[in-house]
């Protein structure tokens, strides 16, 4: 765990008011590609030299590592979704680890798609990856997998967070996180850490669609995350594919350009601990049909 935390109005605030304060022109911060927009967004604010790493990358990261460090960089601060929102893909967060400590360098991570049910109890990628409580800084929502619809937090070492309480200007100059949304997620923490029944039902779900959405003929993104993008490539087709489902009764998004990369698009099915069989088996019956209209399955 870590020694204290600050609450924000949202996540893309934890992420927006979170570099500025902490690291100036001496500093580097280092992220993946694919990184959320508010951990773009929140670094572009900062004042520190900046490196971008290829996607997961071990290699690549050593190397902005390396250049950082070679430039005298006071502090360097690696920055990393947990879980990539757009492809369900899971850090390497305990390689990334090991690297941040041969560079002496501080390892910070978005939880927003991983706090609350990925791990073996469900406290995220740090547990998942065999690093708990060896992360420098974690941001996350409330709004996912803890309950509450939106805020978000940021958890650190205690200076980190007195330092944020002073300076982070989403925290100063915006509302605080609404007292029931605070209920609402302490509640499901409670729940959670009373039994793993629903982190165990999801990870149930999400193997049986996987598997069954393959076999009906569509290409995933491999993982065995609970999102699960189903790569359609065409941003027309994307959306004409979204659209159809949802006539047969199934809401799932299409994402294309600019929130992936040209000729990536995709629709981002997200399993619920929620769901049962029959509304699995009612999504892919619904992909199955709407796929062949469109030509898209044989």
């Amino acid at each position: 765990g870590c020694e204290d935390a600050i609450l924000y109005a949202a996540a893309f605030d934890a992420n927006g008011g979170l570099f500025e304060p902490l690291l100036g022109e001496q500093d580097a911060i280092i992220s993946d590609a694919l990184n959320h927009a508010s951990i773009i967004d929140g670094i572009r604010l900062c004042k520190a030299q900046r490196w971008r790493y290829e996607h997961n990358s071990l290699a690549d990261l050593e190397r902005c590592l390396k250049e950082a460090t070679e430039k005298g960089a006071r502090f360097k601060l690696v920055f990393t979704d947990g879980v990539f929102s757009m492809d369900g893909t899971i850090a390497q967060l305990d390689k990334i680890r090991e690297l941040c400590d041969r560079y002496d360098a501080l390892l910070g991570i978005d939880e927003c798609h991983a706090s609350g049910f990925l791990g073996k109890t469900g406290r995220g990628t740090p547990e998942h990856c065999g690093v708990f409580g060896k992360v420098d800084i974690i941001t996350g929502t409330f709004g996912k997998a803890l309950g509450g619809a939106s805020g978000g937090f940021t958890a650190a070492r205690k200076e980190v967070i007195q330092l944020l309480r002073q300076r982070s200007r989403p925290y100063l100059f915006s509302n605080t996180l609404a007292p029931a949304i605070a209920g609402a997620s302490l509640a499901v923490l409670d729940l959670l850490e009373g039994s793993t029944a629903l982190r165990d039902k999801l990870e149930a779900n999400t193997a049986w669609f996987r598997a069954a959405i393959q076999a009906a003929g569509f290409e995933i993104k491999p993982g065995t995350h609970a999102i699960v993008p189903i790569m359609v490539y065409d941003a027309v087709m994307a959306q004409r594919l979204s659209a159809r489902i949802l006539e047969l009764g199934i809401y799932a998004v299409g994402f294309f350009f600019p929130v992936v990369p040209k000729g990536q698009a995709r629709i981002r099915v997200q399993i619920s601990a929620v769901h049962e069989r029959e509304h699995l088996e009612q999504a892919v019956a619904a992909f199955t049909q709407a796929g062949r209209e469109l030509g898209l399955l044989k």
